[in-house]
């Protein structure tokens, strides 16, 4: 079941299960219906690609793959590893720290 998601594109979020472990990154894209996260060089795995055209070279390629967003954990400037709470100032909602009060 796909729920909302809070975790965004260009969010900086730290690895905590798996074997990326510990490895920061940056949210490359959400994928919101599988509840998954694609970050920027982490999780690399191989993929035979066919050469599509005369140009384009086929072989083995390394690319970016999902991860549980249950897997990942928002980082904060100011106090590091966090949870996402949420505050509505003047009509609009914005997210915040858990620890620091800091907006996200």
């Amino acid at each position: 079941m796909a729920g909302k998601m809070k975790i965004r594109r260009n969010d900086s979020v730290e690895i905590i299960a798996g074997k990326e472990r510990g490895k920061r990154g940056e949210v490359v894209k959400v994928l919101q219906e599988d509840n998954k996260v694609i970050v920027g060089g982490l999780n690399m795995i191989k993929k035979a690609m066919r050469k599509r055209s005369q140009q384009d070279q086929g072989g083995i390629v390394e690319i970016e793959a999902p991860i549980s967003a249950s897997n990942v954990m928002v980082i904060c400037k100011k106090c590091g590893k966090t949870r996402i709470a949420y505050e509505i100032k003047d009509g609009k909602k914005t997210r915040i720290c858990r620890k620091c009060g800091e907006a996200l």
